[in-house]
């Protein structure tokens, strides 16, 4: 601050007469000068009347000179400092190259600031120069410190910067002007431009902003800018995912852009760019065949001269659901228990039922009747529904489908119902008089998706189906409600009229046995499930579980257990996660670069009820290698719930593995999916944006600039510091000068001297 006393002056009145008597005699010296003017108005000779009006015009400024009585005010004042901040981007995208093989933009940066200090050390007498790198906060920078360590921060917000620097505005230096240092790659408010509210925003900053744009705009790069997809699918439904490539430096070549869904490849397609620059939009559609969670990665391959390689890929997570259950139900002959079940499903409003009657038998004449016929009620469309149409299901139930001449049809198929289940199909096999028997000749590659193999011809003597105790734990068969258990609940049922003699197979798991029916030492399995492949499989070896129906609806019992013990079947088969102990959520599943995995992991007991106190241990396990990278381990809390945290692994689709145990009790194993970002939004695009960089400038009232530059232009805009009077001030007269008064009546006596001369007087 200058403290110079009487370092300013200016002009002022020091007439004591008030303002409007002022303005009075000064209208009435204007009409002394009108009316002498019009005196003379008609005076031929144009010389005399200018010389008349010249003089009486000088008499009545003389008049007024009097009159406000002028003089000069001598001030002391001080002139305030405006503050000028200039802004360093520090973004991650200031790390790319500004050329093929060249420095970064972050270094070019810096060489900026160094050819621009003098200029900026010549503005120290009017402003105060600030230099702030922002990520996005605003933190002081020096060039060296620009040169030394490399931009970081995941996103770039210039908008976000410029209000920083304009809220520190507020005290007694102003802001005066901003120098913005940037690539210009925003992929906040300004992503889209300075357009709507943004350059509202940018307006209502006040203060010009000029840019300095870093960075060349022909670097060679691919790039996956945009994945467009729903949040969920439904399985078998097909699903479009729209996806936006950029290429530049790619003028007139083709570029294969592949979609896998964990390694698999699901699509592929090639996208030909016809410019140096240029976007294709790509679209797949597809069917997934699963419920579940999977990470889904777009990609393209990398060129060896391009600028950035991992923007070529872009992964996401998508959500498989169940719209409803498709159900083939395959009938060899009617019966009760084919009756309960038709209807059951049928009445499901989660079932979409297709069903088919077949009534050949060992009898009938093939001769006779035409094989497209098979003897069903209606042409049985065999090809069509186990060949073209077999993935379209859900869950395939053959019921009373033994040794006849129509399984001996469909077995022309059975190969591709032994791949429908390995590849995640249901199948579920009802028994009957030699369903499990004979039948199992005819079909043997069928039959090794089944838990059990048969063991002899069935049983027709009655029994009451027995829970084991995997039973007991299952989805399947919990019938527990209220207090009771869900052996308790399955004991009320009636007995059954026969079961089919079976055995079980190594790792099936058997639900329910026959009570004295052995096989081998062991019980014969009445209901038995197991995983096959992908899939699921389930047997039921008889056709009299109507009754659990048949009794409870006689009865006038609330008891529902056939249509609980079917419909939790059907959830089973179709891996409901509600019927899971152990739920597995990635949180969130979708991952930016450098952040933490989260997971949260739900367990539950047998009966359902949270698993408090349970040791749970996940494993992120890298789904191209198939091989775990990381494990945490954690104890749930009264809810059952506990939450984990990976460190930041590598980018890539990776599969989260839980499994849970309370004491010596196994509680399940689940899993779900999680999609780690090769790079953010800051470096899947390369490009540098000129154009957002001068509309700031032009909006703002500043200048728009490309480096490289020799230093600090000399035209940048700024507001000028403003002038602050600090109080001791001294008068100085001017008009009591005796030669004023002089000239005054030296005018007036010429003016009347020569009006006596030229006969106006």
């Amino acid at each position: 601050m200058d403290t110079t006393p009487f370092n300013a002056w200016k002009l002022v009145s020091l007439s004591p007469l008030p303002v409007w008597a002022l303005v009075l005699m000064g209208v009435g010296v204007a009409l002394g000068v009108g009316l002498a003017a019009f005196g003379v108005r008609r005076e031929p000779a144009r010389l005399r009347r200018w010389s008349l009006w010249t003089l009486r015009a000088g008499a009545g400024l003389a008049a007024l000179f009097f009159l406000l009585e002028p003089g000069i005010r001598n001030l002391q004042v001080a002139r305030m400092k405006n503050r000028v901040a200039v802004l360093v981007d520090r973004s991650a995208s200031m790390n790319f190259p500004v050329e093929p093989g060249g420095v970064t933009r972050s270094a070019q940066a810096a060489v900026f600031l160094e050819k621009a200090a003098p200029g900026l050390a010549a503005l120290q007498d009017r402003y105060t120069v600030e230099v702030y790198g922002f990520d996005p906060e605003l933190a002081p920078t020096t060039a060296e410190a620009l040169a030394k360590e490399p931009a970081r921060a995941g996103t770039s917000d210039l908008l976000s910067a410029l209000r920083s620097a304009g809220a520190g505005a507020q005290g007694t230096k102003k802001l005066g002007g901003i120098f913005l240092v940037s690539d210009g790659a925003d992929n906040v408010e300004l992503a889209g431009g300075a357009v709507g509210r943004a350059r509202a925003a940018l307006a209502d900053l006040n203060v010009p902003v000029s840019t300095f744009l870093v960075g060349r705009e022909a670097l060679k790069d691919l790039a996956v800018e945009r994945v467009k997809v729903d949040d969920f699918a439904f399985v078998r439904n097909s699903i479009t995912v729209e996806v936006e490539v950029h290429g530049r430096g790619f003028s007139g070549q083709d570029v294969p852009v592949v979609l896998k869904q964990e390694g698999k490849v699901v699509a592929s397609k090639s996208v030909h760019f016809e410019s140096s620059d240029d976007v294709k939009p790509v679209g797949f559609t597809f069917t997934p065949d699963q419920t579940g969670r999977f990470v889904y990665t777009v990609s393209m391959p990398v060129f060896p001269d391009e600028a950035v390689g991992d923007n070529n890929t872009r992964s996401f997570v998508l959500k498989v659901i169940r719209d409803r259950v498709r159900v083939l139900l395959v009938v060899g002959r009617p019966s009760w228990d084919e009756r309960f079940l038709r209807g059951l499903l049928r009445q499901d409003a989660n079932v979409d039922l297709v069903s088919f009657y077949i009534l050949r038998t060992m009898s009938d004449d093939p001769g006779v009747v035409s094989q497209e016929r098979e003897l069903s009620l209606i042409p049985f469309p065999m090809e069509e529904i186990f060949d073209t149409k077999l993935d379209t299901f859900d869950v395939v139930i053959f019921q009373n489908f033994g040794y006849t001449d129509s399984s001996l049809s469909i077995a022309q198929y059975e190969r591709n119902l032994e791949r429908y289940v390995h590849n995640g199909g249901a199948l579920v096999m009802i028994g009957g008089d030699s369903v499990l028997g004979e039948g199992r000749a005819n079909m043997p590659t069928l039959y090794e998706t089944l838990p059990v193999a048969g063991a002899g011809p069935a049983n027709p003597e009655p029994f009451k189906a027995r829970l084991t105790p995997e039973g007991q734990r299952h989805p399947v068969t919990a019938m527990a409600s209220g207090g009771a258990s869900a052996e308790a609940a399955w004991a009320e049922l009636p007995a059954i009229p026969g079961a089919n003699l079976t055995r079980a197979k190594p790792g099936a798991t058997v639900l329910m046995d026959h009570p004295f029916m052995t096989v081998d030492g062991k019980n014969a399995p009445l209901v038995a499930v197991w995983d096959y492949g992908r899939g699921r499989s389930l047997v039921v070896a008889t056709d009299a579980s109507w009754y659990w129906a048949f009794t409870s609806h006689k009865g006038g019992s609330p008891n529902r257990a056939y249509d609980r013990f079917w419909s939790n079947a059907l959830r089973w088969l179709v891996r409901d996660p509600d019927l899971t102990t152990l739920n597995v959520t990635a949180d969130p599943p979708s991952v930016e670069p450098g952040k933490a995995v989260g997971v949260v992991v739900s367990s539950r007991t047998s009966d359902y009820q949270p698993a408090q106190d349970a040791q749970v241990r996940v494993e992120l396990v890298a789904v191209d290698t198939q091989k775990p990278v990381a494990v945490q381990t954690g104890q749930t809390g009264p809810d059952g719930v506990v939450r984990l945290e990976f460190a930041p692994p590598a980018p890539g689709p990776y599969k989260l593995v839980a499994t849970a145990k309370k004491g010596e009790t196994d509680l399940g194993k689940g899993e779900d999916a999680v999609a780690v970002r090769a790079v953010g939004p800051e470096l899947s695009d390369a490009s540098v944006r000129p154009e957002l960089m001068e509309q700031i400038a032009k909006y703002t009232g500043g200048k728009s600039f490309r480096l490289p530059m020799d230093g600090l232009p000399d035209d940048v805009p700024l507001l000028d510091p403003p002038v602050v009077e600090v109080g001791r001030a001294k008068d100085k007269p001017l008009w009591d000068r005796w030669y004023y008064l002089v000239a005054l009546v030296g005018l007036l006596g010429t003016e009347w001297f020569l009006r006596r001369r030229f006969g106006y007087v």
